[in-house]
């Protein structure tokens, strides 16, 4: 079992100087045997790009909820990963997408399910948290009102790619039945794309001392239609609050709920006083196992400690702080 990556704030009393962003784009099986340079590029590319990108923004000033929801926006428009363009499908050949987004500031959040039209879910989850009244919104009502809310839609053909449709293909032949996200993908990638959790999300902290997390999902490939996993839940794949940490989970979203792992996270951090460290290791190796829990989090605290753990063999991760080279990393022992 691997251990997780962690990164320390550097000292320093301000808050700019804590101010960072961690994102990831799905944990799963290494396959270091079967990887391709050229594959191994395209991964680390996009995360580093999304990285800084993330780092100039929070430089410029931008708060963490901004950052978070364009990172992950970006994760969404890039069919490398499962979320938005990309995305694996359903048992009968859909696409149903959830999202969600948290305000450490006052623990706003904003969360969609079940979507098969708006082409970046991240975006209605923000807007479901910013004009609804509401957390949580589900289904073609959740599209009415993110349309009416500015938000793009597209054909739900638009995520479908003949590689994900390759997979689903695979699982229903090999009766397999519901899989883990990239399984059966043509084309491999570092991770094992059968045993490969492909959510994406993003967590920052801000110039100004404030945390905030995002987190998006196409899902399990061959899928019951209307299964919804933890990453449009808050608290069980999403979580901020300033006053103790951000959390983005990615992994076995019945696990993750059952476990209310990002919350969980947060609660050994605030109340049981534990180091960033410690508290995601006692979720990851300790909590989530008693219910089959395989994948990974990434966190960061209110004094810009960032966690990147996980406990499968790798997870495509990585972190940056404005003025600083991001750290990309794939494989455990990175």
């Amino acid at each position: 079992m691997s251990l997780p990556t962690s990164l320390a704030a550097g000292a320093g009393p301000e808050s700019a100087a804590r101010a960072v962003l961690a994102i990831h784009g799905g944990a799963g099986t290494l396959r270091r045997a079967a990887m391709s340079a050229e594959a191994e590029a395209l991964y680390r590319k996009a995360l580093s790009l999304i990285l800084e990108d993330g780092a100039r923004r929070l430089e410029a000033g931008e708060n963490a909820l901004e950052v978070v929801v364009e990172a992950v926006r970006q994760l969404e428009e890039c069919e490398l990963f499962n979320a938005g363009k990309g995305a694996v499908y359903t048992a009968d050949e859909r696409h149903e997408l959830d999202a969600s987004v948290m305000d450490g500031r006052d623990r706003r959040a904003g969360a969609v399910a079940g979507v098969t039209r708006l082409r970046n879910p991240v975006l209605a989850a923000r807007e479901v948290m910013a004009h609804s009244g509401h957390v949580l919104m589900i289904g073609r009502a959740a599209e009415h009102f993110a349309l009416g809310q500015g938000v793009e839609m597209v054909a739900p053909e638009w995520f479908g790619t003949p590689q994900r449709l390759q997979q689903l293909r695979h699982a229903q032949e090999a009766a397999l039945g519901q899989v883990l996200d990239h399984d059966g993908q043509a084309a491999a990638g570092p991770l094992d794309e059968k045993t490969k959790f492909g959510t994406v999300g993003a967590v920052a902290l801000d110039a100004h001392g404030h945390l905030a997390a995002a987190t998006s999902t196409g899902g399990m490939t061959n899928k019951r239609p209307g299964r919804v996993g933890d990453s449009p839940i808050p608290g069980a794949g999403c979580y901020a609050d300033d006053r103790s940490v951000a959390v983005s989970c990615t992994g076995t979203g019945e696990s993750f709920i059952r476990a209310v792992a990002a919350h969980e996270v947060a609660a050994l951090v605030r109340i049981g006083g534990l180091s960033l460290e410690d508290a995601c290791r006692r979720v990851l190796f300790e909590e989530l196992p008693q219910v089959g829990g395989d994948g990974g989090l990434i966190a960061v605290d209110r004094h810009g400690h960032v966690h990147l753990g996980f406990n499968t063999e790798g997870m495509y991760r990585g972190s940056v702080r404005p003025g600083q080279a991001p750290f990309v990393g794939i494989y455990a022992n990175e």
